[in-house]
C-alpha cells in the first residue's frame, strides 16, 4: 500500500514538476518578450542630447557620427564637421575661444563613483591632429583664457600649460581615504551632485578649490566577486552615515602667478557644508555655506579688499532645500537672482543686490519655479508648475516681475536648452501619452524647426498603454495626485489585480504629465492594473506639503500608500485580494514598510535596493529630512522595516533584490532585513546581483526588470 502510494505520487509529482517547469519557461519567455517590447518603445523615443551652445548664439555643437559637428539653430541642414575624432571617446569641450577641442577617451575609463571617472585626455586645434596631454586625469576644464587646463589626479590638483606642456602641482598632500583636493568626497558627489570642486577666476590668475579632510570619516567596504579573478577584492571608501563624522572642508585660493596659496576663513563651524564655489562677474569669489542641520543656508562673498559679506541668508525651522548651482545666479556685477521657498511657501525667484539686499520678487503665486533657464539684465526665462503640479511650462518675465509671457504649451512637460544670449532655445516636449517632440524656437517663442519627432516611430510599434490621471482623498482628508494604467481591452465588469508603483521620497515626483516607459507597462498585457500616487512629502505642491514628513521618514508616506491600496480595493473592477506594491531605493524602503504594516493587504511586494534603516544611510540626505539620530532616535527606529519584520503576513509574497556593489544603499540594508525576517520566521525571497551597483549596472538592468515582471505575473 505504501509502495503503491509512493509510485502514484511520484508519478503525479513528476507530472506536476513538468507542468510547473513548462509554465515557468512560458512565463520567462513572456517576460523576455514583454520587456524587449518596452525597451524597444523606450529607444524609439528620440531625444537630442549633447548639445553645447556656441558663443555667437547662432550655433550649437553636438556629437555626430564622425566626431563633433556644428549646426545653426535656424537651419538643421547646415551641419558642418568641426573635428573628426579617430578614437573612442566619451566627452568633449571646446576651448573658450572655440579654436580647439578637448576630448576624454572612452578607454581606459576608470569609474570612481556614480558621476566620477578618470581617463586619458587628448587636445587638438579644430581641424588639426590630436595629442595626448593628460593621463589618468579627472574633472578637466579649460581656464577662461584657454591657455591652460586644470585637473585632478590621485586627490591632488594640477594646472597644465597648453603651450609649454608643463604641469604644475597646485597641491601635494592628496591621499586616498584621507585628503582630497579639488574634487568632492563620496557624499558631496552623491547628494550635492557635482565632482569638480574648483573654479578659475575670470582673469585665469587664481584657482579656488575645496580641500576635503576625510580622515575622521568612517569607512565602508564593498567586496568584488569578479569571477575572472581567483580571489575577491575589496573596495574601501569613506562613507559618513547619519550622525557620523563628515569631511572637514576648507576653501583655498591658489595664485598661478606666484604659486602662493591663501586659506579662506569660512567661519568657526568646522562641521558644515560648502556645496558650491564660484566667481562673480566682478571677479570676487563666492561660496555657499550650510550648517550641519541644513536649516541655515548662506551665500558669502569674498570682497576684493579681503573682507567677507553674507549677501544672502535663508533659515527654516525644518530645513532649507539643498542648494545647487541654480540657487544663486548673478546677472551683472551687483545683482543676482535667488530661487527659494521659505518666503512664500513655494519655490520662487527673487532679485537681490550685493549692496542693497532684496530688491523685489520676480515670480509669485501658489505654484513653483522648478528651474531658472536663463537671465540677462532685463528678462528672466524659467520653467514652472503654474499650469499644474503635474506639468512644466516655459515662461519669460521682466526682472521686475512684469510682462510675463508663456513660451510653451500649457499641457504636457517642456524642458529647455538655452542658446547663448537666448537668441534661440531648444524645447523638448512630451505628455503622459505622447512621446518627445524636439523643436527650435526664437527668443519670442516662434518655432523655427523640428529636430526630432518620435510620435510616428512609437506609433509604428503598436498602441501604447495609456496613463490616465486622477485624484483621491485619503481617510485623513488629504487629496493626492495619481495615475492609472489599465490593461489592454479593459472590461469594467471584470475584477483585476493591481500593482502600486511608487518612490515617495522627499521632494520627489512620479505622477507627471510626461512620457516615460518602464517595465511596469508590460503588466498591461497581463491584465494587471498599475497605479501610482504621490503622497505627502513629495514635491511641487508647496513647502508645507513637502516638509510634513520631516523627522519621521516612512510614517506618513506609508499611510498614504496604504490608503491608495484600500481605495483601489474598494473599486468594483479590482480584485481586493490581489494587490501588490513595488519600489526601488527610497521606494524599496516604502515597499517594505507597506508590505509589513499592511498586515496582509498586499499579496506581493518587490523592494529593490531598499534602505531598511536610515541609520545606515548617508549624512547629508538623511539628516536634512530626519535630523541627527542622536537628537531624533525615534524618527530613525520607529519606522525602520527592520524593527517590525515580524508583522509580515503569511499571505504576502516578498522579494528583495540588491546589487552587491551598491555604494549608495549598501548591501548591509538587505542583510539586516534578511536577518530580522529570518529571526521572525517569515517566508520571503532574496536576489543578490553580484558586482552590480545601485542601478544594477553594468550588466543586469534588463534582467532585474524581467524578474520583476515574472514575479508580479506569478504572484498577483
Amino acid at each position: 500500500m505504501i509502495s503503491m502510494w509512493m509510485t502514484f505520487n511520484r508519478s503525479r509529482l513528476a507530472a506536476s514538476c513538468l507542468a510547473a517547469l513548462l509554465t515557468l519557461a512560458a512565463t520567462c519567455t513572456y517576460a523576455q518578450d514583454d520587456y524587449d517590447k518596452v525597451a524597444q518603445r523606450s529607444r524609439a523615443n528620440k531625444r537630442i542630447s549633447g548639445m553645447r551652445p556656441m558663443a555667437d548664439g547662432e550655433h550649437y555643437s553636438f556629437r555626430s557620427r564622425q566626431g563633433v559637428s556644428m549646426r545653426s539653430y535656424a537651419d538643421r541642414n547646415s551641419d558642418s564637421l568641426l573635428q573628426t575624432i579617430p578614437f573612442a571617446w566619451t566627452d568633449y569641450a571646446l576651448s573658450p575661444d572655440e579654436s580647439s577641442i578637448l576630448t576624454a577617451e572612452a578607454a581606459p575609463l576608470r569609474t570612481i563613483y556614480r558621476r566620477s571617472y578618470s581617463t586619458d585626455w587628448q587636445l587638438a586645434p579644430l581641424g588639426g591632429e590630436f595629442r595626448k596631454v593628460l593621463e589618468d586625469a579627472r574633472d578637466v576644464t579649460f581656464s577662461p583664457d584657454g591657455k591652460s587646463l586644470a585637473f585632478a589626479r590621485a586627490n591632488n590638483m594640477y594646472i597644465f600649460d597648453i603651450e609649454s606642456g608643463r604641469t604644475t602641482p597646485v597641491t601635494r598632500d592628496g591621499e586616498r581615504n584621507r585628503i582630497i583636493n579639488g574634487t568632492t568626497d563620496w557624499v558631496y558627489e552623491e547628494e550635492y551632485g557635482f565632482t569638480r570642486a574648483y573654479a578659475f577666476s575670470p582673469d585665469s590668475r587664481r584657482l579656488a578649490y575645496l580641500r576635503f579632510d576625510e580622515s575622521r570619516v568612517p569607512t565602508a567596504s564593498i567586496v568584488r566577486y569578479d569571477f575572472s579573478e581567483r580571489r575577491d577584492s575589496t573596495l574601501t571608501f569613506k562613507y559618513p552615515r547619519a550622525g557620523e563624522a563628515n569631511s572637514a572642508v576648507t576653501l583655498h585660493i591658489y595664485d598661478t602667478a606666484d604659486g602662493s596659496t591663501l586659506t579662506v576663513d569660512t567661519g568657526s563651524d568646522t562641521d558644515q557644508y560648502i556645496p558650491r564655489i564660484f566667481w562673480t562677474p566682478a571677479g570676487e569669489l563666492a561660496y555657499y555655506r550650510v550648517n550641519r542641520r541644513q536649516n541655515i543656508f548662506e551665500t558669502v562673498l569674498l570682497r576684493a579688499d579681503g573682507t567677507q559679506k553674507v549677501i544672502y541668508r535663508e533659515e527654516s525651522p525644518l530645513y532649507v532645500e539643498r542648494p545647487d548651482e541654480g540657487t544663486i545666479t548673478f546677472i551683472d556685477n551687483d545683482r543676482f537672482l535667488v530661487r527659494e521657498e521659505s518666503t512664500a511657501g513655494y519655490m520662487h525667484l527673487y532679485l537681490h543686490s550685493v549692496e542693497r539686499g532684496r530688491l523685489n520678487a520676480v515670480t509669485s503665486g501658489p505654484w513653483e519655479v522648478t528651474s531658472l533657464v536663463a537671465a540677462d539684465t532685463r528678462n528672466v526665462w524659467y520653467i514652472s508648475t503654474e499650469e499644474s503640479p503635474l506639468r512644466r511650462t516655459f515662461y519669460r518675465t521682466g526682472l521686475n516681475g512684469k510682462g510675463k509671457k508663456r513660451l510653451s504649451e500649457p499641457e504636457g512637460w517642456s524642458s529647455i536648452a538655452a542658446g547663448t544670449g537666448m537668441k534661440y532655445f531648444v524645447k523638448t516636449r512630451s505628455s503622459a501619452n505622447e512621446p518627445d517632440v524636439v523643436t527650435v524656437h526664437r527668443t519670442d517663442g516662434r518655432a523655427v524647426d523640428t529636430l526630432a519627432d518620435s510620435r510616428a516611430a512609437v506609433a509604428a510599434l503598436g498602441t501604447a498603454v495609456r496613463r490616465d490621471f486622477f485624484t483621491f482623498t485619503t481617510e485623513r482628508g488629504d487629496e493626492l495626485n495619481a495615475y492609472m494604467v489599465l490593461p489592454r481591452g479593459f472590461d469594467p465588469s471584470r475584477r483585476y489585480p493591481v500593482m502600486l508603483t511608487q518612490y515617495s521620497g522627499p521632494g520627489s515626483q512620479q505622477v507627471r504629465d510626461r512620457w516615460s516607459v518602464d517595465w511596469e507597462d508590460a503588466l498591461a498585457d497581463h491584465d494587471i492594473i498599475v497605479v501610482c500616487a504621490d503622497g505627502r512629502g513629495t514635491g511641487f505642491r508647496g513647502e508645507a506639503f513637502k516638509k510634513i514628513t520631516t523627522g519621521r521618514l516612512g510614517e506618513l508616506e506609508v499611510e498614504d500608500q496604504l490608503s491608495l491600496a484600500r481605495h483601489m480595493a474598494s473599486q468594483e473592477y479590482v480584485d481586493a485580494g490581489r494587490i501588490g506594491i513595488y519600489g526601488w531605493s527610497y521606494g524599496g524602503f516604502m515597499a517594505l514598510g507597506c508590505a509589513l504594516k499592511g498586515d496582509g493587504l498586499f499579496k506581493a511586494a518587490i523592494a529593490v535596493a531598499p534602505v531598511t534603516s536610515w541609520r545606515y544611510y548617508d549624512s547629508i540626505y538623511t539628516e536634512i529630512y530626519n535630523g541627527l539620530p542622536q537628537e531624533n532616535p525615534s524618527g530613525y527606529d520607529d519606522n525602520s522595516p527592520v524593527t517590525f519584520a515580524g508583522r509580515l503576513s503569511d499571505r504576502t509574497r516578498l522579494l528583495i533584490m540588491h546589487g552587491s556593489s551598491d555604494d549608495n544603499v549598501h548591501l548591509k540594508n538587505t542583510m539586516e532585513m534578511t536577518r530580522a525576517l529570518t529571526r521572525a520566521g517569515k517566508r520571503f525571497e532574496v536576489m543578490i546581483y553580484p558586482d552590480q551597483n545601485h542601478s544594477m549596472m553594468p550588466d543586469n538592468t534588463a534582467d532585474i526588470r524581467r524578474k520583476m515582471i515574472n514575479f508580479m505575473i506569478e504572484n498577483l
